[in-house]
């Protein structure tokens, strides 16, 4: 194993092939190390969010997932009966996209080869030790053992990481109280109404298609909250906990899977320890409402890819690696507060828990409310406070919209196209022009110069938009508006 590579991902899920793809976009050679011999077959997740759709259109792959996925421009917050209206969000995907993890692990590993990223299935870590310059693994491949040395290490192995366990990192929170069931059924009959998501006294259902005859079923039922998460869902307990819910006798064609899962809340003390970096359900895991999991996680690569990348390439900007902790475990912080209210909401089915789910559900139709949390649950919401100061603009941090941007020879680009090759775009107005040749511009930033026409962000000198779309830093006159 001779090959040199600037970063081994451990990890082949969606998390793991995202950060490799932002990684080789900045020209990194990087190698994914996977124990699986192939990709996943059933999937947990099963959404991808408008925010996780944008960072995809950024890179110019999202009519990749549309071409596969189910639109619904709602979505919910703890199965309340009153949705989240996701269609008014100031956003080109306002909608939640049904996608089965494993056609996003597909598209995505896609990419990643066409990027020239090194995937090795059936390797498994056994060993990490970290020196000052490099990260040693030792990997187990078919019994035979064989060790390879790299700067860099980006654990995106889920919950039971091995990276994080090796690394020695904290993952605190709390264990498994209740659980829940998910399940991928054949249906003998379609039913009229495709999506379905009921709450009662007698529990939570909520349905969804992954085809035109397969269905996804989530299941909160009272009378099995306490069964064990390693005991296995039967059919029989599958049919009952439905008709206990909805009064309706499916018909099941055939199972594909049925699955428990837990309410275990545990976060990474931190996300980077010296040269390792965890994203994804290595660095949290938490009931899985909203199914907000995947699309934090690829937001977490998204995130330590561009930033490792620029760090690899051009060593001034080492630097930038400690905003990734800073900025993601904020994200996974506030991001924890917001599941764990759903959560409460999901599992008490006393008379006092079902009142207080009549009342934020009320709640909801207020539309100030319903667009609050729904910029939350979508991701677009998302500011990282840590570049912003009192002396700075307030928009500093927040993500940048698909601007229109019309140059000086009166073409007209749309700033997601810009943004392909993964650097900074700096964007100057024609009236500043002159502040070009002041500048010290490196090979990681691309210049624009022109007038952005479809927002009120006007009468501006410049703005530099990271790669991820969120705002660097601003000169202006007069800022009114950048989402």
């Amino acid at each position: 194993m001779d090959n040199y590579y600037d970063v081994a991902v451990v990890g082949g899920g969606p998390v793991g092939l995202m950060a490799a793809c932002e990684l080789a976009i900045q020209g990194v050679k990087v190698v994914v190390l996977e124990r699986r011999l192939d990709r996943v077959r059933n999937s947990r997740a099963l959404t991808l969010h408008p925010r996780s759709l944008e960072l995809m259109a950024m890179r110019g792959i999202a009519d990749r997932f549309l071409a596969r996925g189910k639109k619904l421009n709602t979505s919910h917050f703890a199965a309340l009966d009153t949705r989240l209206n996701f269609k008014n969000l100031n956003t080109d995907f306002p909608y939640t996209l049904f996608i089965p993890q494993s056609i996003t692990e597909e598209i995505l590993e896609e990419r990643a080869l066409e990027l020239g990223v090194v995937i090795k299935r059936g390797h498994t870590l056994k060993d990490l030790k970290q020196y000052e310059t490099f990260v040693q693994l030792e990997i187990e491949q078919r019994e035979t053992i064989y060790k390879i040395e790299v700067p860099y290490v980006i654990g995106a192995d889920g919950a039971r990481s091995i990276v994080r366990q090796l690394s020695n990192i904290p993952f605190n929170g709390t264990n498994t109280t209740t659980t829940a069931i998910l399940g991928d059924v054949i249906l003998e009959d379609i039913p009229d109404t495709p999506f379905l998501s009921t709450s009662n006294i007698n529990g939570i259902l909520m349905m969804v298609p992954i085809t035109t005859d397969v269905f996804r079923f989530a299941i909160v039922d009272p009378k099995n909250q306490t069964i064990p998460v390693h005991v296995a869902v039967t059919e029989k307990e599958f049919i009952d906990s439905i008709y206990s819910i909805t009064g309706e006798h499916l018909q099941i064609k055939s199972t594909i899977w049925l699955s428990r899962f837990g309410n275990a809340t545990k976060l990474a003390n931190t996300y980077q320890h010296k040269r390792v970096f965890l994203a994804g359900d290595a660095a949290h895991i938490h009931f899985p409402a909203g199914g907000q999991g995947l699309n934090v996680g690829l937001q977490d690569a998204f995130n330590i890819g561009w930033k490792l990348g620029l760090a690899i390439k051009q060593k001034k900007y080492e630097s930038l690696l400690e905003s990734y902790h800073i900025e993601r475990h904020a994200v996974g912080k506030q991001f924890f507060k917001e599941v764990q209210a759903q959560e409460q909401l999901m599992i008490n089915f006393s008379n006092a828990g079902m009142g207080l789910r009549d009342l934020f559900s009320h709640l909801l139709t207020y539309p100030e409310i319903n667009h609050d949390l729904s910029e939350r649950v979508s991701g677009l919401g998302i500011m990282y406070s840590s570049m912003h100061d009192t002396e700075r603009h307030p928009l500093i941090g927040k993500r940048c919209t698909n601007l229109t941007i019309s140059s000086q020879n009166k073409k007209s680009y749309k700033l997601f196209e810009l943004m392909q090759d993964g650097k900074f775009i700096l964007l100057i107005h024609p009236f500043y022009v002159d502040k070009i040749n002041k500048m010290n511009i490196d090979s990681h930033i691309k210049v624009i110069v022109g007038e952005i026409q479809d927002s009120k962000l006007q009468n501006i000198d410049t703005v530099l938009i990271r790669p991820d779309g969120h705002i660097a830093t601003i000169e202006y006159t007069k800022i009114d508006n950048c989402e």
